[in-house]
């Protein structure tokens, strides 16, 4: 099997894990683009999501294919990126690599206690992910096997940190 660099990153995790704050001081530290996956959902996705209903695969469907287009326009345009994306399932995964290469997924794993706690704080400044959302988060997630796995009880510099020697 060839090695290909590690061109393009995937900060993955339930929500509340970090994936935002860490995917972006990743970006600054590399001097790569950054990316929401939060940013490429269509409304109805949002629309859902803020009234406390999860989305299902035929939701996810159209935003993992855009995803998947947006890594491949970076890629072709030699443009390294980080994307904070949830990607909890394994399929959600595969659809968001189809047909790359150079991609790796970087997995911010915690405790269903921390990333509660943390949400909890989060909440009072409005952000549409419910803390009782979580529980769905966590029974759909399925660990990746091939992914740098950072604990997040960590500070965000100890794990950009532990991230940039992993590369």
């Amino acid at each position: 099997m060839t090695h290909h660099p590690t061109r393009f990153l995937i900060v993955m995790g339930v929500s509340g894990s970090g994936k935002t704050t860490v995917g972006r001081m990743l970006a600054d530290r590399l001097g790569w683009g950054f990316f929401d996956a939060d940013h490429f959902h269509p409304p109805a996705n949002i629309e859902k999501m803020a009234g406390g209903i999860p989305l299902n695969d035929i939701d996810r469907g159209p935003w993992l294919a855009s995803l998947n287009e947006l890594i491949g326009r970076c890629l072709a345009e030699d443009r390294p990126g980080i994307l904070a994306c949830s990607a909890l399932k394994e399929r959600y995964r595969a659809r968001l690599v189809k047909g790359h290469s150079g991609v790796k997924f970087v997995y911010l794993k915690g405790s269903f206690d921390l990333i509660r706690s943390r949400m909890e704080t989060r909440e009072s400044e409005g952000h549409y992910m419910k803390p009782n959302m979580l529980h769905s988060q966590f029974d759909t997630l399925e660990e990746p096997r091939d992914a740098i796995v950072v604990d997040v009880a960590r500070s965000v510099e100890e794990i950009v940190e532990h991230i940039l020697r992993s590369l």
